[in-house]
């Protein structure tokens, strides 16, 4: 079903507003993650959306506009991250999207905002090095590409597969798992959650982490103006200073 979907969508032209057209109506829509801490989540006590992507949506808008005030975030699934561009239901994409072949196929990519990579997570003391690794039992996400980075790094570790964060602490506190692989931008949240936990050696690959917008000539000066608007974020280090803000390594 999820295949016939991306088949007519990518069918269909995209409908997403040029630069012109936002800059007429002054309001720009981001989808954004609501559930994926650091990057995007929801502030318990305010209910209000807070994160790294969430700071960076805000930036490009007062950027793009002169003010903040036109920026309407959408909280996405990650199925609808790319749908919601090709419908025109949000101009941009900041949602922890990598940029991969395929995708590049179907939206256009800014320049990345943040490089991520899979990162080792323990609470044994003991361990503190990659070599300390090698024939320990590492919990992993089911189908994700931290699998073949494991591989290639720690070809001799035990690989145990869960399907959620949540399994995957029950698989450490059971004992059933030493070492959490996952996502640093993810598991940066994570540990922030279960202090108990810290990183072990250094990522294994990394992935950059880009904004998506509609593919076509349509978009190209929204291309060039985000493009900019991120280049100088990285030479004045607010994207640096951000990322740490919200402890991404």
């Amino acid at each position: 079903m999820v295949l016939l979907w991306l088949v007519l969508a990518w069918s269909q032209p995209a409908i997403a507003a040029d630069w012109a057209t936002i800059q007429q109506r002054h309001q720009l829509t981001i989808a954004v993650k609501d559930n994926l801490r650091p990057l995007g989540f929801k502030d318990v006590s305010t209910g209000e959306l807070v994160g790294f992507e969430i700071d960076l949506a805000r930036y490009l808008a007062q950027e793009l506009l002169g003010n903040a005030q036109g920026l309407k975030l959408l909280p996405v699934s990650n199925l609808e991250r790319l749908p919601t561009l090709w419908s025109g239901e949000a101009d941009l994409v900041i949602a922890r999207l990598s940029v991969t072949g395929p995708r590049a196929r179907l939206v256009d990519f800014s320049t990345p905002y943040y490089v991520d990579g899979t990162m080792l997570v323990t609470r044994q003391t003991s361990l503190t090095r990659l070599e300390d690794l090698t024939d320990q039992v590492i919990a992993v996400l089911e189908g994700s590409s931290t699998i073949a980075a494991l591989q290639a790094t720690l070809p001799q570790a035990r690989l145990v597969a869960v399907n959620s964060y949540q399994a995957a602490l029950e698989a450490l506190e059971a004992g059933q798992a030493v070492v959490f692989a996952a996502d640093a931008s993810v598991l940066s949240g994570w540990m922030q959650e279960y202090p108990a936990y810290r990183q072990v050696g250094p990522l294994l690959s990394a992935e950059t982490l880009s904004v998506a917008m509609p593919k076509g000539l349509a978009s190209t000066e929204l291309r060039v103006r985000v493009n900019r608007i991120l280049e100088q974020a990285r030479t004045q280090g607010w994207l640096q200073q951000r990322a740490s803000a919200w402890g991404l390594p």
